[in-house]
């Protein structure tokens, strides 16, 4: 006959094993919980780190072109302040009369020598002058119209004057050309 406390020792062991095992699927669990959460915590610093990346590249991006804006527009005041200077040789070399060259010729040629050289200072620097022609087409982006004039034999948004040169800073307008536009009325 079987031994009563073989039974007891044989439910014991089942229930230390049942325990046992109970105790490894709690570890288990609580094993692949953390994993879980480190993985999380992973992926939240990865994307944090590739977000601050990704701040770090603009920023050096808007930092390049911040500097070459102010590299190429920095002296925007000071060239437009200088335009009435290449405007008032224009006018004074354009104001002399032949017997004025003569007399002053030395005089003129300082003049010339000094508009060139403000010229090629202004090339040097990215301005270029805005020379349109009489004839040309009038264009907002380029020309200020000063004054509109029914002219004969011309078309409407034709330029029929020009009072001032315009000027662009690289591709920046500077200053527009000042000029006369035709109003002719079509026929």
């Amino acid at each position: 006959m079987a031994d009563p406390r073989d039974d007891e020792f044989l439910d014991d062991l089942e229930t230390a094993e049942a325990e046992a095992q109970a105790y490894e699927t709690d570890e288990i669990d609580a094993d692949a919980a953390e994993l879980d959460a480190l993985r999380a915590e992973r992926d939240e610093l990865k994307d944090r780190w590739m977000r601050a990346l990704a701040d770090a590249e603009n920023a050096r991006k808007r930092a390049d072109k911040e500097r070459r804006d102010a590299e190429n527009y920095g002296g925007t005041r000071l060239a437009r302040d200088l335009l009435p200077v290449y405007d008032n040789m224009q006018r004074a070399l354009a104001a002399a009369n032949e017997e004025q060259k003569q007399i002053s010729a030395a005089l003129l040629e300082g003049v010339e020598l000094t508009l060139r050289e403000l010229t090629n200072v202004f090339k040097k620097h990215g301005i270029q002058p805005i020379t349109p022609q009489v004839g040309d087409k009038f264009d907002p982006q380029l020309h200020e119209a000063m004054f509109e004039a029914p002219v004969p034999g011309t078309k409407a948004g034709e330029i029929i004057q020009v009072s001032a040169e315009g000027f662009m800073l690289h591709d920046r307008l500077l200053r527009p050309a000042q000029v006369g536009v035709s109003s002719m009325p079509a026929s």
